[in-house]
């Protein structure tokens, strides 16, 4: 009886003491070597892996650093902190980098625009700007159904009364919420900036008025009262532009739709 088992038990142990001897010489024989420089740049990446550098991950995006094919200051999540540690392990001088932040360009929440019909399909933003654009009467819109929130790696963004809102404290700047929107009311903005407008409406004026109560009406008065050539507008939006721009402030306080916005008096909150 205890023969019966044992003898079974020790061809397999045996047959187990093989396979394992033959699993470790062909993982020396074919062990693929790794780049050391690769393993640097990985301990100096954030390793988010958010693609918000345009490669698969942090493993993709150092292996390409190292054979130099991706810029050292690629990583947009780390910022210039983690470009410096990149530039220290290339042994390379530090190349200069513009921190930027997601802002959603659209302040037409469901309380101040009007809507076409009653939207009851995927909770996607993506799905429902295939129908007709979306629920929303303004074609340029937020749709507010969390495609960007989803995309998020870092928790922040949510959805405040119908509208994508970003803490721009979690924000890294990967820029992948951006890729996500299908209306693109995301941008990224500099980092220092004070002032954008919240609206990503061309319609005309009169159109516009109809459909939000938030909306760019292009009536140039921002235009006008700006003394530093840093507002324009064009296709009937105000534009602001933040090299120009010395965050005087005169245009959010001439604008009749209160829609210029001072980003660091945002009182309203994303994700904590």
């Amino acid at each position: 009886m205890l023969k019966d088992i044992l003898i079974p038990f020790g061809f397999f142990a045996l047959i187990g003491a093989i396979l394992g001897l033959m699993l470790a010489f062909f993982s020396k024989v074919f062990r693929i070597k790794s780049d050391p420089k690769v393993d640097e740049l990985l301990e100096a990446l954030p390793g988010a892996n958010c693609g918000g550098c345009g490669y698969a991950g942090c493993q993709a995006l150092a292996e390409a650093i190292a054979k130099g094919e991706a810029r050292t200051n690629a990583c947009t999540a780390g910022g210039k902190a983690t470009a410096q540690k990149v530039a220290d392990v290339m042994g390379v001088p530090f190349a200069g980098i513009t921190e930027m932040k997601s802002f959603v360009i659209c302040g037409g929440c469901d309380s101040a625009t009007k809507k076409k019909f009653i939207y009851e399909g995927l909770n996607d933003c993506i799905s429902a700007s295939k129908l007709g654009g979306g629920d929303k009467e303004c074609i340029y819109g937020c749709l507010g159904l969390g495609s960007c929130v989803r995309a998020c790696k870092f928790d922040a963004i949510c959805i405040v009364d119908g509208i994508a809102v970003i803490n721009r404290d979690k924000c890294t700047g990967c820029g992948v919420c951006v890729a996500t929107c299908p209306k693109k009311v995301i941008k990224m903005i500099p980092t220092d900036s004070t002032y954008v407008v919240t609206c990503s409406s061309k319609d005309k004026p009169a159109n516009v008025r109809a459909v939000c109560n938030v909306g760019c009406i292009s009536c140039r008065i921002c235009e006008k009262k700006c003394e530093f050539d840093a507002v324009h507008v064009k296709d009937n939006l105000a534009i602001i532009d933040p090299v120009a721009c010395t965050n005087c402030g005169k245009c959010a306080e001439a604008c009749p739709r209160k829609i210029i916005y001072n980003i660091l008096e945002d009182k309203e909150t994303a994700p904590k």
